[in-house]
């Protein structure tokens, strides 16, 4: 089959694009209002984007349903830092509680059962259960083209200067085991997958 996402001509009953660009890794972002109020939400636009500085990026598009910009964008722009979280297979309930439509102010870990604690460098705290944390210091937001004016599709980038990476995740050999952790992906529709097994592949001399 072929389509144009624009005309939304699949013909199918669910845009199948989201299930075709496949495992999204999940942001699950923590930030602060200016009153010190906690906000934490999962996105899963988000990757790192570069290595050097270490970059990444986490899309916070649309509006909330009475209309305002997301928290996240909000706290972030407005504090100058975030943190992003692995979620994992056991914080998989956890992350998909922080997920919900919550007015400004609500603390989304308190809601999930979830403890914070201070990061080492930004303002931010981290998930403490959750066993990778990037401290981020905000750079820039990008606007990108939007086919709704009244939903803006907003790319916001984090310098990382910190990471924490749980012990029990590193190896004798010195590497990191990611399957210990089991992180979560975003698949299409309301799917998910979890990292438990890896290959290896050398890139040809």
């Amino acid at each position: 089959m072929f389509y144009e996402p624009r005309l939304q001509n699949s013909g199918l009953t669910i845009d199948p694009l989201k299930a075709l660009v496949v495992p999204r890794p999940i942001g699950w972002i923590s930030s602060v209002d200016l009153e010190g109020r906690v906000n934490l939400a999962p996105f899963s636009f988000f990757n790192m984007v570069a290595d050097s500085p270490p970059i990444v990026l986490f899309a916070p598009s649309g509006r909330k349903a009475n209309g305002e910009i997301k928290d996240s964008r909000r706290n972030v722009e407005a504090s100058g830092a975030f943190v992003v979280n692995m979620a994992t297979w056991d914080l998989r309930e956890q992350m998909n509680a922080t997920s919900g439509q919550f007015p400004a102010g609500v603390n989304e870990a308190d809601v999930a059962g979830l403890e914070m604690v201070p990061s080492r460098i930004v303002n931010a705290p981290r998930v403490a259960a959750s066993p990778v944390a990037l401290e981020c210091r905000y750079l820039q937001t990008v606007s990108l083209p939007t086919l709704d004016p009244d939903q803006p599709n907003d790319v916001i980038f984090g310098d990382v200067v910190g990471v924490h990476i749980d012990e029990k995740l590193i190896t004798p050999e010195g590497r990191v085991d990611i399957t210990i952790a089991k992180p979560l992906a975003r698949l299409g529709y309301s799917l998910y997958t979890a990292v438990t097994e890896t290959f290896a592949m050398r890139r040809p001399q």
